[in-house]
């Protein structure tokens, strides 16, 4: 029997994934497992190696090349209940879109491919929305000729994307009374100063260059905390800044570059420290594939969508290094009434995942023919 990425889908949306991906990686296995391929070669293995990655491979045996196919099991908090509208053809729920959407299509095409030449590998990882430990400690083997990471991005082929770093700015003065402000250094008058420091962050003369697919880098300030009593001058305050970056800027760069710009711009006696969030990984940087790359084209070709950068930070930045990558799938982040990812209205269009998994299934055939 064929596989249904619909079917797939609804159990998918039905297995909830937001605390732990346990119960929904045992439903890929067993779909992997399970599979009736109707091919006598190109059989496939699957496993879950130490980190939690679920890894199937269909090889053909002959010289060719390595197209892998990459996604996520893990959704954000909290879970959305199912349900299938008919009506409007769409599947709601959390992770619909985001990312058991592209899966599910993934999965068709992976399972409807049997490659004449090389090899394909369905890599699925297990937290992409926290900390990516899975797509860190994941091995593929041989290297890498093209990887598709799923996400949705409407049946547009997403040959870039921005980076995502996240850091701390601590400002410290000096306590005092509040009746004698002046003989004290107010840290949370200090941060008034800084944070419009922050819209000249990219006005300085080392920033990157503007992109000319992905734009130009953004920084904002997203939380912020101070002070331990009213009737006290404040000696600390620190707020959180989030950066969305270009090429070629890297964490530790943009680290040193904001902390050398805020310490410029402090008022006297205050100092300034910048620091990176904890991560056992590394961050989502920013990636760039060229537009006449083989996966790009056969994609677009296959899709009809259009070719444009991806608008949040992916796992596409750990492939991205070592092989020609884009993002594609069904769903989109958001829609004309707002957010559609993350969101307690997340949805898919039925039509969209049957798209995407013929036009990945097209590409696959296209690369491996």
């Amino acid at each position: 029997m064929s596989f249904d990425p619909i079917d797939f889908l609804e159990r998918a949306v039905q297995t909830p994934s937001h605390e732990e991906v346990g119960k929904m990686r045992d439903l890929l296995v067993e779909t992997l497992e399970s599979a009736d391929t109707g091919a006598e070669d190109a059989e496939i293995s699957v496993e879950v190696d130490d980190a939690g990655n679920t890894i199937a491979v269909r090889d053909s045996g002959r010289v060719g090349p390595h197209v892998v196919l990459n996604t996520h099991i893990d959704t954000v908090p909290p879970h959305v209940p199912f349900e299938r509208d008919d009506e409007s053809g769409t599947i709601r729920g959390r992770g619909s879109c985001d990312a058991k959407g592209p899966l599910s299509a993934m999965l068709a095409a992976f399972l409807g491919t049997s490659p004449e030449r090389g090899r394909v590998t369905l890599a699925v990882t297990p937290d992409e929305e926290t900390d990516s430990t899975g797509a860190a400690d994941l091995e593929l083997t041989p290297d890498p000729d093209a990887v598709i990471v799923g996400e949705p991005t409407e049946l547009d082929v997403c040959n870039a994307g921005k980076g995502r770093f996240q850091a701390t700015v601590t400002v410290r003065g000096a306590n005092a009374h509040a009746a004698e402000p002046e003989s004290g250094v107010n840290a949370v008058r200090a941060v008034g100063d800084l944070l419009a420091a922050l819209d000249s962050f990219d006005d300085r003369e080392d920033r990157p260059d503007e992109s000319d697919l992905l734009g130009d880098s953004t920084l904002v300030p997203t939380t912020i905390e101070g002070g331990t009593a009213t009737n006290q001058v404040p000696a600390e305050c620190s707020f959180v800044v989030d950066r969305r970056s270009i090429p070629p800027e890297t964490a530790e760069g943009f680290r040193d570059a904001l902390e050398s710009h805020l310490r410029d711009h402090a008022p006297e006696g205050v100092g300034v420290e910048v620091t990176l969030a904890e991560r056992e990984t590394p961050f989502l940087a920013a990636f760039e594939t060229p537009a006449d790359s083989a996966v790009v084209r056969e994609l677009r070709d296959a899709s009809g969508g259009a070719i444009r950068p991806f608008g949040a930070a992916t796992e596409a930045s750990y492939f991205a290094e070592e092989a020609p990558t884009v993002v594609f799938g069904p769903g989109a982040l958001a829609d004309d009434e707002g957010a559609v990812a993350h969101a307690p209205r997340e949805y898919v269009r039925i039509a969209e995942v049957e798209s995407a998994a013929d036009a990945l299934e097209e590409t696959l055939a296209a690369l491996c023919d």
